[in-house]
């Protein structure tokens, strides 16, 4: 078996799955009970909220728990326009993100908020200049992904929120959940990041959502007590220890596994592009960890059921959105529909081999001997 999804998830770290095993024996009082156990359990969140907040450069009163990024996101969208509808009904967002960003900004649009989305370049990356002109005295938030899922465009988080510092009124939002731990961005000008540990090897049902002190939000969850007011429900213990403990290991060998996955990357994408009818929808701001390519007239599902027969599994897309319909990604970077329906994603990580990529290609090439043989390309 070649698994080449790792965007879409990560397996749990050894260590990690450890700890939280561990953890869920030895530690199962409520974290919200005064007696000793719930005391023990609540001072070991605190401990590890403090090592993320320190990982993060945030603080820990600025970190909020939830069930995942698709909550996280939902959260800022609509914890935002409800909170500060009085000062605004417009928001921004770049054409790239995901759908727990979209759909929640379609349930905001139907209550009276306008929706403009930042078109990019044809590098892939949220034209600056258009935001600005973009950017209205009613503008309440704007979210740009620091890295999307499908082509692993980065974008210049950086600049956006330094532009923005100079715009109170106006909160910004980065969905990273791509990005923590495979590259390194300044976020100190961010005002609201998506986190998920499945990404970089945690365990999955558990979120970050990164809200800096001066940003409010209206809740989305009611409730008992937690580690925040903007997110009812009992603390998972477990779940948060071995987050701190993914989190941990992620950055500090984040730059060791880039530079593995990288002589990965230029080894697929050097073998891909002698095939004149193959498209690489990367950019040169893509990051390695994600590989898009086009086969222009075979559909993708077919190109990815002709993958798993193989044992070799990859995605069509992000794994949320319907396996039918084009990469509304790709065809936002290329404005073409034919590459978008196209459209297969490899995603990479330290985990893969040199040898299971030389077979992932050989199967590439037996595949397109065949499409040959069969006149289809």
């Amino acid at each position: 078996m070649i698994y080449l999804d790792y965007a879409a998830n990560t397996p749990v770290d050894k260590e990690v799955l450890d700890l939280y095993y561990e953890t869920t024996l030895k530690n199962y009082g409520n974290p919200n009970s005064n007696h000793k156990l719930g005391k023990m359990a609540n001072d070991l969140i605190k401990k590890s909220t403090e090592n993320i907040a320190k990982n993060l450069n945030v603080l820990p009163e600025e970190i909020i728990y939830t069930s995942g990024a698709t909550e996280s996101n939902n959260l800022v969208i609509q914890g935002i326009c409800e909170r500060y509808k009085n000062y605004g009904k417009h928001i921004i967002l770049s054409s790239l993100e995901h759908n727990s960003i979209t759909a929640p900004a379609t349930i905001m649009h139907e209550s009276g908020f306008e929706i403009d989305l930042i078109p990019i370049n044809k590098e892939g990356i949220v034209d600056l200049e258009k935001l600005k002109n973009m950017i209205r005295d009613d503008t309440i938030l704007v979210s740009v992904c620091a890295v999307d899922s499908e082509i692993g465009l980065k974008e210049p988080i950086e600049e956006i929120g330094k532009f923005l510092k100079d715009y109170p009124n106006t909160y910004f939002h980065t969905d990273a959940t791509q990005a923590i731990g495979k590259v390194n961005i300044d976020y100190s000008n961010v005002d609201l990041i998506t986190i998920a540990p499945h990404k970089f090897y945690g365990i999955g049902g558990i979120g970050i959502l990164v809200k800096k002190k001066k940003v409010s939000l209206k809740p989305i969850i009611y409730g008992g007590k937690s580690t925040t007011i903007f997110r009812s429900g009992t603390p998972v213990l477990a779940n948060i220890v071995s987050t701190d403990k993914a989190l941990d290991k992620a950055l500090n060998n984040l730059k060791s596994r880039y530079e593995y996955v990288l002589k990965l990357y230029n080894k697929i994408i050097e073998h891909l592009s002698q095939y004149n009818f193959i498209h690489i929808n990367n950019t040169k701001n893509s990051i390695p960890f994600t590989i898009n390519f086009s086969i222009k007239g075979i559909k993708a599902l077919d190109i990815a059921k002709y993958l798993e027969k193989k044992d070799i599994y990859v995605s069509t897309k992000t794994s949320c959105c319907p396996l039918e319909t084009p990469s509304k990604l790709v065809y936002a970077l290329t404005k073409d529909k034919s590459l978008a329906t196209s459209s297969v994603r490899v995603s990479l990580s330290h985990l893969t081999t040199d040898e299971e990529i030389s077979l992932f290609l050989n199967v590439i090439d037996e595949m397109i001997k065949e499409l040959k043989q069969n006149g289809k390309i």
